[in-house]
């Protein structure tokens, strides 16, 4: 194989709309995965249901599943869920980015001195993706199992990202994203936005104020590589009854301060 055939990440005799190459079979079998993924343990016949497909048709996609250890049944309650093979492929795509090794010390250190769970999320396909967390041992808590996804506009870590974009690519996410309004605090005007991203860019941190639950705050502040670009955001959430406004400032400096840190081990500036 020579160095340009490397190169090249499709044939070329395939068409450059990626969605005119999709094998059907295989992604109706990942929505099944989609599915038992958010869905937790399920039957047959709730992934059936809630897919609108036949059981017959899904039971095939399972069992294939099963054979790979992709998927797993409860020989007593009959219900599947996640196998271990799954968290395999999905541990891959931590690995392609050292940020979720070097970021684990500090946010080991802000759940320590916040008693309030840690989080660190990227950006993908214009949303937040949480992929790792720390948690306190307080009894109510914030809980984003890695490859939940959360709207930029109504997270901590979105809008800390988004206060690093430039204005071109700021401008081309607001044109094809609805701010959805979740809670009564959440900003869906995106002049507002802006205004919410001058005030973070200043501060150093971002505050989600109940913008996407009622009773949960987070803040977050960017993390930077080598290039001075954004690639992940930490955060501390926890419900409001105990980060309560006073403490906004003071947890702020905490975490702008883990991001600084983290962004210096990727080689990044002072952040």
């Amino acid at each position: 194989m020579n160095a340009g055939s490397r190169l090249r990440g499709r044939p070329k005799s395939f068409h450059s709309d990626a969605s005119k190459n999709v094998i059907q079979s295989l992604d109706r079998a990942i929505d099944v995965l989609d599915t038992l993924a958010a869905g937790g343990a399920m039957t047959l016949s709730e992934i059936a249901t809630s897919m609108g497909q036949s059981p017959a048709t899904i039971y095939r996609v399972l069992t294939t599943f099963q054979l790979r250890a992709i998927a797993e049944v409860d020989p007593a309650s009959q219900e599947w869920s996640i196998g271990p093979a799954a968290f395999r492929l999905g541990s891959a795509f931590l690995r392609r980015s050292n940020v979720t090794e070097r970021a684990r010390p500090a946010m080991r250190r802000l759940m320590e001195m916040t008693n309030e769970t840690s989080n660190l999320g990227i950006e993908k396909a214009d949303l937040v993706m949480f992929i790792s967390q720390v948690e306190t041992h307080e009894s109510i808590r914030a809980f984003f199992p890695p490859g939940t996804q959360s709207p930029m506009h109504a997270s901590g870590i979105g809008k800390a990202l988004l206060s690093c974009y430039p204005p071109d690519r700021l401008k081309r996410l607001l044109s094809r994203s609805d701010l959805e309004p979740f809670t009564p605090q959440t900003i869906t005007d995106p002049e507002n936005l802006r205004r919410e991203l001058s005030v973070i860019q200043a501060t150093g941190y971002a505050f989600d104020n109940e913008e996407k639950a009622e009773g949960m705050r987070c803040i977050a502040a960017p993390i930077l590589d080598y290039h001075g670009e954004a690639v992940a955001g930490i955060s501390i959430s926890g419900p409001s009854h105990r980060i309560t406004l006073d403490r906004i400032e003071p947890i702020g400096k905490m975490v702008h301060e883990a991001a600084r840190q983290v962004s210096q081990t990727l080689g990044g500036g002072p952040g």
